[in-house]
């Protein structure tokens, strides 16, 4: 028996072949959602000048032509994922049950909230870092983006009015102040960590780390809230 004889060949009756498995068709949405994912990650990672759509395309398991379908254009489709990115923000952030609460602590929850979808979003993170570098170029351009966070102002101020109204909260403080403060409270030691880390020479990424600093944040923050008789 030759060397050739004893390889195994592949059937040639067709019926005997296994049947490739086509994979199911996605929807549009769901392709929308596949290239939006992708797209995220390449814009967090690169910026926009930096991000190339083959990489995007080949996350999503996509084609360039589906991705200018869905959203015409690299830079539309970077808009998208910034709105993308705080839409889930502000809807988990207007989804808290917090208004029921005593003032003080629905605004604590909701700073304990923000904590921590800022400590798991590093993309989030890093996509505003970005696009401050540009003065917000490109944010500019989202109505939605302005639309969506007017009502979590709005659910601050109610917090707010109702602690001054029953003594709990200092009556000269404002919302977009408030809010602006939680946010820094919130990412700048995400966004921050590694120049942080290297100055002190400490590990500032380390979990218990953050730990304390969150409990630290919380402190200030009840302490900076509280009426002062």
């Amino acid at each position: 028996m030759t060397q050739r004889d004893s390889i195994v060949e592949p059937p040639t009756d067709t019926r005997l072949a296994p049947r490739l498995r086509r994979r199911p068709r996605r929807t549009a949405q769901q392709s929308r959602e596949q290239i939006m994912r992708a797209a995220t990650a390449e814009f967090a990672a690169h910026g926009l000048a930096g991000a190339r759509i083959s990489r995007i395309v080949q996350k999503a398991g996509t084609n360039p032509r589906m991705i200018y379908e869905h959203f015409g254009s690299k830079s539309a489709l970077y808009v998208a994922a910034l709105e993308n990115a705080l839409a889930e923000l502000r809807g988990e952030e207007l989804g808290l049950d917090v208004e029921h609460l005593d003032p003080v602590e629905g605004l604590l929850q909701l700073f304990d909230f923000m904590n921590a979808h800022f400590e798991r979003s590093g993309y989030l993170v890093r996509l505003l870092t970005t696009e401050n570098l540009t003065k917000a170029r490109y944010m500019k351009k989202s109505t939605r983006i302005r639309e969506m966070s007017f009502p979590v102002l709005a659910m601050i101020e109610r917090l707010l009015s109702r602690g001054a109204a029953d003594g709990t909260i200092a009556t000269d403080i404002d919302p977009l102040r408030l809010y602006v403060m939680m946010a820094a409270l919130s990412q700048f030691h995400v966004s921050n960590v590694h120049t942080l880390s290297i100055i002190f020479e400490q590990d500032l990424s380390r979990p218990e780390w953050w730990t304390k600093r969150r409990a630290d944040a919380r402190k200030m923050l009840a302490s900076y809230l509280v009426h002062q008789d």
